[in-house]
Parts: C-alpha cells; structure tokens; sequence
C-alpha cells in the first residue's frame, strides 16, 4: 500500500494579516481548527506541519506539541527545501500538500483527491490545476520522486519560494513532460467563493461561518451558506490570489 504523508505549511508572518493562523475563533485558533480538520482524514495518522524559525514561532510549536503532531521547522524563504525536508526522513509514496490559511479544510474533499492520485497513479494531482472549488478548499498531491526531483532541479525564486510550480509548468497538464499531472474536477464553478484567510475581511468571514455552521460541515455546505447570505461576507469581492498560475 502505497504510504502517503499529509505536510500543512504554517508560518507567524505575514503580509496582509500578520499572525493570523493564531487568531481565535470560539476559543480555538485557526490553525488548531485547521489541524483539527485534517486530523479527521483517514491518513491523518501521518501528518506533520513544516514551519519555521522565525520569532515568536514558539507559541505554534506548543500548539503543535499539545495536539501531539509532529513539526518539522525550516527556511523562510525556500518554502520548497522546508517542504521537502519535512518529508524526507519518511520516505513515503506521496506527499499531499495543504496550507493552513485554509481553516476550514474539508478532510472529506482530501481523502477524495488523495485516493484519485493513487488510483491514476500520476506524479501530481490536485483540484488547483482549474480553479473551480472554492477558494481555501486546495489540495496537491505529488508523487515523492516527482517532489525530489523538483527539489534538485528547481531554480528560479518563484519556484523554491513555493512548492509546486516547478512540478505544475513541467506537468502533462501545461503541456509538460517531465511529470504526469490530472486535475480533479468539481462539477460547478465556485472559482469566487472564498474561504481562505489573507485579510481581516477574511477572518472575519470565517468567524462567521463558525459561529452560524460550527467547524465540522463539509466544504459544500460552507459554500452554500455562503452563496446564499452574500450580504454576510464582505471578502467575496475580492480577487482570488492569483500567484503563480502555474
């Protein structure tokens, strides 16, 4: 059976909304709801939060260590070294990449996109490669020689500051053909429903949410309400973070 490692990225800096993995909502921070979340996947009994060294980072490495998971810490900027670092030692067939400015991951939604990658047997798969969930709801999976691989060979700032760009412009799906690469596909465009946390308007979306829904429904019902109560949630309006398309 192939043995896949579930890494969530978490880091006190920020641009926008400094800190905000710590901000609390009912008692619990984001990222402890985020985590919580994830812990309900079915592969959940390995996985591991690359993070950092920065200052202050102490107060995430207690979080981790009362929720008893493991922590991997490394550079700021080279976000795919500190990734693949976290991985390494573990030697696994797939590495599934998640981000914990997404709080409200649906462990559901993951274990459905591990499961594809496995069964298609591709070097990366994830439901970013069409933008059609909603925004906080990304999963990537990457095959570990096809991440080993980008971490040898990956180069320019862009790709080392994040994770898969290298893997994504190489992939099948852009015409690539280093990696192989399938998107899993969402039946409707939520490409504009937002629920990650860049901005305060974010947080402040999310706050709703769980206090309306609570933290366990699924990604589909977060949508829902979302769609329908429009005038709750100031964040909808602004562009989704385009990045590094590929």
């Amino acid at each position: 059976m192939d043995e896949v490692i579930i890494i969530t990225q978490a880091r006190l800096k920020s641009k926008r909304l400094d800190r905000k993995i710590l901000k609390v909502i009912d008692g619990k921070s984001l990222l402890e709801i985020h985590l919580e979340r994830l812990k309900k996947s079915k592969y959940s009994d390995n996985l591991i939060v690359a993070t950092t060294y920065e200052d202050k980072i102490e107060i995430v490495l207690d979080i981790l260590k009362n929720l008893n998971i493991p922590f991997f810490q490394g550079s700021m900027e080279d976000v795919l070294d500190r990734f693949y670092n976290a991985a390494n030692k573990y030697n696994p067939s797939y590495v599934v990449r998640v981000t914990t400015d997404c709080p409200l991951i649906d462990p559901n939604l993951l274990d459905e996109i591990i499961d594809y990658v496995l069964d298609k047997e591709i070097d990366y798969g994830s439901n970013t490669l069409v933008e059609a969930f909603p925004d906080g709801q990304d999963v990537e999976v990457i095959k570990w020689s096809a991440l080993k691989y980008a971490w040898h060979n990956a180069n320019s700032k862009n790709e080392r500051e994040h994770v898969s760009p290298f893997i994504r412009k190489n992939s099948t799906f852009f015409g690539g053909k280093i990696f192989t690469s399938e998107n899993f596909d969402c039946k409707y465009n939520f490409n504009k429903v937002r629920m990650t946390v860049d901005q305060i308007e974010d947080f402040e979306a999310i706050e709703t949410l769980i206090k309306k829904l609570g933290c366990n429904l699924d990604w589909l019902s977060y949508t829902k309400y979302i769609l329908e109560n429009p005038n709750l949630f100031s964040n909808q309006k602004i562009i989704r973070n385009e990045g590094s398309k590929i």
